[in-house]
């Protein structure tokens, strides 16, 4: 695990801030900032399949054949391959520019979690989606994340206990920081 930079609890739940790296994460399941076809080549996406192996690109590959791209703001997920986490929660941000950001962005999120709260997962990391190549200006986009995230462990939450914010990126992990 990386750094820990905050850690705020809500009750029985927490949600941590954390500088390192995702793919390193002790948790039941990341969360991957995806491409509506599921193919990971760079950011995250590209990291993870690195650490995870082939597998997680094997699986994504049969989802997108089975369904077709994915959808901005939706989720699917696949087995962690090598990962310490049992799955990856593929979601797919938007990308700036392409309208109405913050409400596909907040999907995105939303999508995740309802995920992980369906796999009955207790713990989760989730990156910056959509901060990264997909050009979202970070300091708006870790505030519509922070945000929904907090929504939705006060509303919807009942496996899921523990949200990791997580960015190898420093000023990334501190605008975490900042809105936590």
């Amino acid at each position: 695990m990386g750094e820990v930079l905050k850690e705020v609890s809500l009750g029985d739940r927490v949600v941590k801030v954390v500088k390192g790296d995702i793919t390193e994460e002790d948790v039941d399941a990341i969360v991957n900032a995806a491409n509506s076809f599921l193919k990971h080549g760079g950011g995250v996406a590209g990291a993870i399949v690195r650490k995870g192996g082939k597998v997680i690109q094997e699986e994504s590959n049969r989802i997108v054949e089975e369904r077709g791209r994915i959808p901005v703001g939706k989720a699917v997920y696949t087995s962690g391959g090598k990962l310490k986490a049992k799955y990856v929660i593929h979601t797919v941000g938007p990308v700036w520019g392409e309208g109405k950001e913050e409400e596909k962005l907040r999907s995105a999120v939303r999508s995740a979690l309802e995920v992980a709260e369906n796999l009955g997962v207790s713990s989760v990391a989730l990156p910056a989606i959509s901060t990264g190549i997909f050009g979202y200006p970070k300091r708006e986009g870790v505030k519509v994340i922070v945000d929904e995230v907090l929504k939705f462990l006060k509303n919807d939450a009942y496996h899921l206990k523990e949200v990791r914010l997580v960015s190898i990126d420093a000023e990334t992990a501190f605008l975490f920081r900042e809105f936590v």
